[in-house]
């Protein structure tokens, strides 16, 4: 599924990734709308509604991803909010150990997210997967979300890659589309970025079940 021989640069997604979407979905869908709920004075299915709106609303957008608009937006704490169901964040298997043999094969090993840095310092935190890493990146340093293609121009800047020598690994098929149109050669999904929901089609792309389905090569 990858040449290793062809890969020097690894660039890494976060949520759906490597930890368990399930996290974030609940958070969004659940936990939110309750506290809203409570906080607004009107029933959970009335906030959910509301709320579904506003989502679809900035979807794709940094805004969507920003701790501190949605804590203005909604009039709550969110990055409070995140730490009442921290517990239910979760390494996918295989994780720890992939990203262990890709730096002894001497790659460079990058996390590039879309999560705020609030939500960034939260989850490394919770899994102490930090040191795994070279260097750290968040859209909201480089000021676009990574659907945007020119998110990849900013990111460059941060952190020289050469596009035709980095595999960039992403449960989101429009960011996997945008790096695709910028020219990175090498490109998986993923098939279960919540584990608790049936298998994602990745459509166009390659995808793992997986780091296993990835580590031969590397070990």
């Amino acid at each position: 599924m990858v040449d290793w021989t062809k890969i020097q640069t690894v660039l890494l997604d976060m949520d759906g990734t490597l930890l368990d979407l399930y996290y974030d979905n609940h958070f969004w869908r659940e936990h939110v709308p309750m506290r809203f709920a409570e906080k607004q004075k009107i029933t959970l299915d009335k906030a959910k509604q509301e709320l579904a709106g506003r989502y679809h609303h900035r979807a794709g957008t940094l805004e969507w991803y920003c701790v501190d608009f949605w804590s203005c937006e909604l009039g709550l704490d969110i990055a409070e909010l995140k730490e009442e169901v921290a517990h239910l964040i979760a390494i996918h298997p295989d994780v720890p150990e992939f990203l262990t043999a890709a730096r002894k094969a001497g790659k460079r090993v990058v996390l590039v997210t879309n999560a705020h840095r609030k939500s960034l310092v939260l989850k490394m935190r919770k899994t102490g997967l930090e040191n795994y890493f070279d260097a750290l990146h968040t859209s909201h340093d480089v000021g676009l979300p990574k659907e945007n293609p020119a998110f990849w121009i900013g990111l460059q800047a941060r952190e020289p890659f050469d596009p035709e020598t980095t595999l960039l690994v992403d449960d989101s098929l429009p960011v996997l589309r945008s790096a695709q149109a910028y020219g990175i050669e090498h490109l998986l999904a993923v098939r279960f970025p919540d584990t608790r929901l049936p298998e994602k089609d990745p459509e166009e792309f390659e995808a793992i079940h997986s780091f296993s389905d990835v580590m031969t090569g590397l070990l």
